[in-house]
């Protein structure tokens, strides 16, 4: 009984385990520039796209999940602890590819890029939200930050292609790696009826679905600093923060229509909730591109209605087939996403000096005006490739760390504490 009460006390001790190596990592690593860096290399960010970001990750993504009837205390809680653990480890590992006389210099730039890459792991956990233990989570969260450090590495690095807004490797990978974790977690059917759920809790309450809708406001409202952060130039910003509120804003009204159409003229609140943010993922990738403002408005229309469609058909068929979606990412982040980068694909394939003017090899860094800079149908072969590569990976790794996270060692959930908060938290 004592070595029990123990093991409970210690359950969370790997957590802490791995904090104190990310402790020695930084100390080793990890630097500041001096004075004279900042004075010749001015922030590379825009104003405000770092705290509007950190607002999405922390504020956005947490109350969005809290829209289960018994697992508003998990939504926040894992939330914040997973992006405040992956937001470290990601420092690191975006950073490994780059380092300088193996030292990582930290700059607020390098936060926002780990900012942008834990959303990676909240997307994932969306997918798998009420379906794994506390310790499950974390190796998921610490295998996937590696494997998508390593596709951004691949997306940015070796294809060079334009993915401004993460929609490829931040959305898209998020939501077919936290899909190929669920396939991997599924439950074995048991005949102990001591672990059948007496209640169904994987559904909302009237006020759950409410505080959920503070988490997609506050997503609405960042979601354009998200999308410019890494913007280079004044015009790329201005463009890609104007594109990204018209896609939104498309999306919305698009939702709002298409949910009454398909349920007998009421709307459905997982719609109003999760696809009226659809339009922000699906101009992500494109929405510092030469689209037309009007491009950017139809953009958000196809996604709101994708997205919609999504959830309204596609996730009951997802879970007939064993593979679960608790927040629906695949209507939110995968196929939004999937729809982001075949713009890119289409728009390289289009774009011209004529076009962009100065401004194509900051969009497209190898389409340079000099002998080895790319031809237009190279580049969108190069952002097929990177589309590609960032399913692969998401479905590849995601299956594997779920495979990893299911073995007994890391206390997999039993049938009746799945979407409880009871196991974890202390309830008033």
């Amino acid at each position: 009984m004592v070595l029990s009460m123990n093991s409970k006390k210690m359950k969370f001790f790997p957590l802490m385990l791995f904090q104190l190596v990310l402790v020695v990592l930084f100390f080793v690593f990890v630097r500041y520039h001096d004075a004279s860096h900042y004075q010749k290399n001015p922030e590379q960010i825009q104003p405000g796209t770092f705290e509007g970001t950190h607002v999405m990750i922390f504020i956005g993504f947490g109350f969005l999940m809290t829209f289960l009837k018994k697992y508003s205390y998990s939504a926040l809680g894992f939330n914040w602890l997973l992006a405040a653990l992956t937001i470290q480890w990601a420092l690191l590992c975006q950073n490994f590819f780059t380092m300088e006389n193996n030292t990582i210099y930290v700059t607020k730039k390098s936060l926002l890029e780990a900012d942008i890459m834990s959303a990676t792991v909240l997307i994932t956990f969306g997918a798998i939200l009420g379906l794994a233990s506390g310790l499950q989570l974390l190796v998921i969260a610490v295998i996937e930050i590696v494997i998508a450090s390593l596709n951004l590495w691949l997306v940015t690095g070796v294809f060079k292609a334009a993915d401004v807004g993460g929609s490829i490797a931040i959305h898209t990978f998020g939501a077919y790696f936290g899909l190929a974790a669920s396939w991997a977690l599924r439950f074995k059917k048991t005949e102990d009826s001591s672990n059948t759920p007496t209640v169904d809790l994987n559904g909302p309450s009237y006020t759950s679905d409410v505080t959920a809708m503070i988490g997609s406001i506050f997503l609405w409202i960042y979601w354009p600093s998200f999308n410019s952060g890494l913007t280079q130039t004044p015009a790329e910003y201005e463009m890609a923060t104007v594109n990204t509120y018209l896609s939104l804003a498309a999306a919305t009204v698009t939702t709002f229509f298409v949910s009454s159409a398909v349920n007998h003229g009421k709307l459905d609140m997982v719609h109003i909730q999760n696809s009226t943010l659809a339009g922000g993922v699906a101009v992500g990738s494109v929405c510092n591109m030469h689209i037309n403002p009007g491009g950017a408005v139809l953009i958000g229309v196809a996604a709101g209605l994708l997205s919609v469609m999504g959830y309204k058909f596609l996730t009951p068929k997802l879970e007939k087939c064993g593979v679960p979606d608790t927040c629906g990412v695949n209507n939110l982040h995968g196929m939004p996403g999937l729809l982001s980068g075949v713009l890119t694909i289409l728009l390289a394939a289009l774009a011209t000096k004529e076009g962009y003017g100065t401004e194509l090899s900051s969009i497209f860094s190898a389409m340079t005006e000099d002998e080895a800079g790319r031809a237009s149908s190279s580049q969108a072969l190069y952002q097929l490739a990177a589309v590609g590569s960032t399913v692969g990976l998401a479905l590849v790794g995601g299956g594997v760390s779920g495979l990893v996270a299911r073995t007994s060692m890391f206390e997999p959930l039993k049938q009746n504490e799945k979407y409880d908060d009871e196991l974890n938290w202390e309830l008033p």
